[in-house]
């Protein structure tokens, strides 16, 4: 991994002004590491790296929020990737379930962490994405690792929008009608419930709308 050399630039992203506060706060008194600017939702953010890229001051590391208004973390993440390469982007959310981290990082976020993680543990994060490197908060990491040992099965294999499809294909609705309930398109629909009989390893839909009934995600009536 390349070594780290000089004070690491990070831009803080956060829509609460008094956490985005404390925590470039603290970032300023660690060693090594100099807020460059902060921003209030991915939005301001995109516009803080377009400034600071204009006059030469990107920096290294982008700490980051998830769920904001106007432009959310993830599709500020996958900006800033497209855009900005060199740029590392670590997470700093209060959700820690497997589904929005695998989003994260597939993304392309650096690292990923828990707003109760301490914050010479942020500090960390900061230093290993300035690395190369990719660094998940411990509980972040145990979950991943027991879903890897002991991966989900039946209706804990799928996601909310998935088992949000699966009600709807019990209740009989095509595929275009799931679409226009959900205001998704036919081929989002059909791929939706695709990954539902692949992950429930059922052959129909027919055997999906059994499924729902026994495990009591809709009425039988």
């Amino acid at each position: 991994m390349p070594a780290v050399t000089g004070v690491i630039g990070v831009l803080v992203v956060d829509d609460h002004a008094v956490v985005r506060r404390g925590i470039a706060a603290y970032l300023e008194s660690a060693e090594g590491i100099e807020v460059v600017a902060e921003a209030a939702d991915g939005e301001r953010a995109l516009a803080e790296l377009a400034r600071l890229a204009a006059q030469g001051e990107l920096p290294q590391v982008v700490l980051m929020d998830v769920l904001m208004p106007k432009v959310d973390g993830i599709t500020a993440l996958k900006a800033i990737a497209a855009k900005y390469p060199g740029v590392r982007v670590v997470v700093l959310t209060s959700f820690g379930e497997t589904e929005r981290v695998h989003v994260a990082l597939q993304a392309g976020a650096a690292g990923y962490l828990l707003k109760d993680a301490d914050p010479d543990e942020v500090a960390a994060a900061i230093r290993s994405a300035a690395r190369g490197e990719v660094h998940l908060d411990p509980a972040v990491a145990a979950r991943l690792t027991r879903q890897l040992v002991s991966p989900p099965m039946g209706l804990a294999a799928l996601t909310a929008r998935e088992r949000t499809i699966l009600a709807l294909v019990a209740q009989g609705l095509s595929n275009r009608q799931i679409a226009t309930k959900l205001s998704i398109s036919e081929r989002t629909a059909r791929t939706h419930v695709s990954h539902v009989l692949t992950k429930l390893q059922l052959p129909s839909r027919t055997q999906a709308a059994l499924f729902a009934i026994r495990e009591g995600l809709i009425d039988a009536g």
